[in-house]
């Protein structure tokens, strides 16, 4: 199946596909060559969608559980049977290396496959209200509802699995979504939302419906009073934005980070040293929970960047297309030229890399990068990892504390002691312990504090979200 022929053409809007009249080229990042042209759409398009998925709101809330499960799973089954099509054409809109392009669309299965499942749990509960003497002879109970119209907005980095962490939820909950994907990366997300459609018949085509374009299209979908919901990933300068448009509806957003890793004295070192290269350099480094600060304890200092600088060595950069390629190109000119910036401007002596390796930027480690740097204090969004020596672990909770940031972190040591001390101290939403901060099982709560942002994504959580409850009490 081409590209040209997996969807119908233009926007999947109300209970069609709404041609634009514009359209907008989606270009492969690592040697610029055209992928394909993709529906643009514009804000008319965008209250369009809005009006429908009021339109089919009341249906949505009133669906059953099977026909939601039934689309969810049945949308799985076709995924998972264009599959190998699906990690081939992230590769080309992402840029990402194969390998990773694969991860994505596994996780994406299991996305639809667990919010299908969560459909079934998916109720309330009975409350005893005779704990005052008024409440004698009353009978309460609570049930969730559907929060309403859902609208959901995602980053170019995952662009299918971040779809799916929008919809997948909504329709569990019974609401309608609209998906705006990133401007660079809507290829697979219209794929996927065409499979949904062609779900079930037992939904109506405008419970999933899909708008390209620009901030403006954005605006329009956040700023409409109607909605019940907005569900956003990417930076932390455009949610807060999101935020701040949107109030006072409900904002879930998933921000940006510079995941800190903790190494102990007691570690492991040379398995400290695989994850960082295993989470430092995954999607060339443009995940949001890639490692990017590393605190390690004086005792073990060269021993452990001796070991980092031999693996980092081994981590390929070229052709996403190739299956050993671990970094590729960043999404776009302007992407690398600001990570190179940063590496210069920070003064550090790169242990490697630092520099171009053909259209990449070659695997990168910073030592002892100095306070008030961007590739410290910001999230980087490249294959970069910067290092930095503390005396004690004190120090080193300290450090990772000291940031805007917080949506996950790790430590790598020995003692079980240290291990809970890190969960109690460290302001994050997750900390991982002898694994990488990446590490994220799709069935946990996902999210951040501070500017990493607010609410929990995974299907179970985040169908919590998109749901309110509804008290009932009744005097027989």
């Amino acid at each position: 199946m081409t590209i040209d022929a997996a969807w119908p053409a233009g926007l999947p809007i109300g209970d069609g596909w709404l041609e634009t009249g514009r359209s907008t080229e989606v270009i492969f990042p690592y040697d610029g060559s055209l992928v394909a042209t993709a529906p643009l759409g514009a804000p008319e398009h965008a209250t369009r969608a809005v009006e429908a998925a009021l339109a089919v709101a009341p249906a949505m809330a009133a669906s059953p559980s099977h026909a939601r499960r039934t689309a969810l799973m049945r949308a799985h089954d076709a995924l998972e049977a264009e599959r190998a099509a699906f990690e081939r054409l992230l590769v080309l809109e992402t840029g990402k290396p194969l390998a990773d392009c694969k991860v994505e669309v596994a996780r994406t299965l299991l996305t639809l496959a667990t919010a299908a499942e969560e459909v079934a749990r998916l109720h309330g509960e009975t409350v005893p209200l005779d704990l005052l003497p008024s409440g004698e002879g009353l009978i309460g109970f609570w049930t969730r509802r559907p929060i309403g119209v859902v609208v959901g907005i995602t980053g170019f980095n995952y662009p299918l699995l971040l779809a799916a962490h929008k919809i997948a939820p909504a329709l569990a909950a019974g609401c309608p979504v609209i998906v705006k994907p990133a401007p660079a990366t809507p290829l697979a997300t219209l794929w996927l939302v065409h499979l949904l459609r062609s779900a079930s018949q037992a939904l109506p085509p405008a419970a999933v419906q899909l708008v390209t374009g620009d901030v403006e299209v954005g605006r329009t979908l956040v700023e409409d009073r109607r909605i019940g919901a907005v569900s956003f990933t990417g930076s932390a300068a455009a949610g807060h934005a999101i935020a701040r448009a949107a109030a006072p509806v409900k904002v879930l957003l998933e921000l940006g980070s510079n995941a800190a890793l903790v190494v102990a004295a007691d570690a492991d070192l040379p398995a400290a040293a695989d994850a960082v290269v295993r989470g430092g350099y995954y999607a060339s480094g443009q995940a949001c929970i890639s490692v990017q600060r590393v605190l390690v304890e004086e005792p073990v200092r060269e021993e452990f960047l001796s070991l980092l600088a031999g693996r980092v060595k081994s981590v390929a950069a070229g052709d996403p297309r190739d299956p050993d390629t671990r970094v590729a190109p960043l999404i776009d000119q302007a992407a690398t030229d600001r990570v190179l910036d940063w590496i210069a401007a920070s003064g550090a002596e790169p242990i490697a890399g630092g520099h171009r390796d053909g259209r990449a930027i070659a695997p990168t480690v910073l030592a002892d990068v100095a306070e008030g740097a961007d590739v410290w204090d910001e999230e980087i969004f490249g294959p970069v990892v910067c290092v930095r020596t503390v005396p004690d672990l004190d120090a080193a909770f300290a450090a990772v504390n000291a940031s805007r940031y917080g949506l996950h972190a790790a430590v790598f040591t020995r003692s079980l002691a240290t291990a809970f001390a890190a969960i109690e101290r460290i302001e994050a939403g997750g900390v991982v312990v002898n694994e990488v901060p990446g590490f994220r099982a799709d069935n946990m709560p996902y999210g951040g504090v501070k500017d990493s942002g607010t609410g929990r994504e995974g299907p179970r959580f985040a169908i919590e979200e998109l749901t309110v409850t509804r008290m009932a009490i009744i005097r027989p």
